[in-house]
């Protein structure tokens, strides 16, 4: 993790415009806000990834107002001092992996069964109750986002980082806390699954997924 002491001692950094700050990885702006207590930083960290991360929450809870409350919960557990980044992965696939397992955790507590949670989901999709966001805002993408959504779980979140995050095997392994092998046989069945089910929609565009 950070030692901001560390850092301190054999470390200097230029004082950054606040506009100019968009311009750092997320990597050198999380950096920021633990050393140099930026939160500035943090914020623009929430920017970038607040609405994608809730997304992807909302595809294991079923409730966009659940999903908001844990992906908060998230970027504070990512924003607390001793944080265990360790720059192994990348920041969002940290992070992720800090909401995925926040939502897992909300889901046994409130004892709910990924079965009725994937049926909340297709009665949402079918009444065309699909949260706003800008994931969605292509025809296509809102097609493929409701296909994914029927898939089983691991399924559905190995595709969605896949496919709507563009992560690679490592960091969907990372975030799903499971083998490269394992994800590459989800993605694999997933992807056959998904296709079955993007042939129902009628529209022709598995080539491009």
């Amino acid at each position: 993790m950070f030692n901001t002491m560390d850092v301190a001692e054999t470390s200097t950094y230029e004082e950054v415009p606040i506009k100019d700050l968009n311009l750092l990885s997320d990597e050198d702006l999380y950096e920021r806000y633990i050393c140099l207590s930026e939160n500035e930083a943090l914020k623009i960290l929430l920017i970038r990834h607040r609405e994608e991360l809730s997304f992807f929450i909302y595809g294991i809870v079923g409730n966009m107002d659940d999903a908001e409350e844990i992906m908060l919960d998230a970027y504070a557990q990512a924003a607390a001092k001793n944080s265990t980044f360790h720059k192994k992965s990348s920041f969002k696939t940290w992070l992720f992996a800090i909401g995925r397992n926040l939502a897992l955790k909300a889901v046994r507590k409130r004892r709910f069964s990924f079965v009725a949670i994937n049926e909340e989901i297709s009665e949402d999709i079918g009444d065309g109750q699909l949260p706003e966001n800008n994931i969605l805002t292509s025809e296509k993408n809102r097609l493929l986002y409701e296909a994914v959504n029927k898939l089983p779980s691991d399924y559905r979140q190995a595709i969605y980082l896949t496919f709507f995050e563009n992560m690679s095997n490592d960091e969907v392994a990372a975030v799903m806390k499971k083998s490269k092998k394992q994800v590459y046989n989800l993605i694999d069945r997933g992807k056959k699954e998904l296709k079955q089910k993007l042939l129902l929609t009628g529209y022709d565009f598995w080539d491009s997924v």
